[in-house]
């Protein structure tokens, strides 16, 4: 099988399919809130899916980081109405130190293509 990488940088690529699966770097958001990050962040996610062949509907994993476990209902709620609903994707979420403070959620998602 081959591999092929999207958004491909220094350090990282954005994306990289292997087979009938991407799976994407974490992404995170800009903006002050939670709420902000949260909606910039999965807007990228749209963005790499789409660009992959994918889409929402396809997501079998998501890991969310959240740098403060006070956050969960805020994100929660930008989450509940990003996804798709007849097709929700397994989830862990755990609080963790993010690459830089000023980042407060990360995303990381694993999504089939057709």
């Amino acid at each position: 099988m081959s591999i092929k990488r999207i958004d491909v940088g220094s350090r990282m690529s954005g994306a990289v399919i292997h087979g009938n699966t991407v799976y994407l770097a974490g992404q995170v958001g800009e903006g002050e809130s939670v709420t902000d990050q949260c909606k910039s962040s999965l807007a990228e996610v749209d963005r790499l899916l789409a660009a992959s062949g994918s889409s929402k509907s396809k997501i079998l994993q998501t890991i969310i980081y959240l740098s403060d476990i006070a956050y969960f209902a805020e994100m929660n709620a930008v989450w509940e109405s990003w996804i798709d609903p007849a097709n929700p994707p397994a989830r862990a979420t755990s609080e963790a130190k993010l690459a830089a403070p000023k980042y407060k959620v990360e995303f990381i998602v694993t999504a089939a293509i057709d």
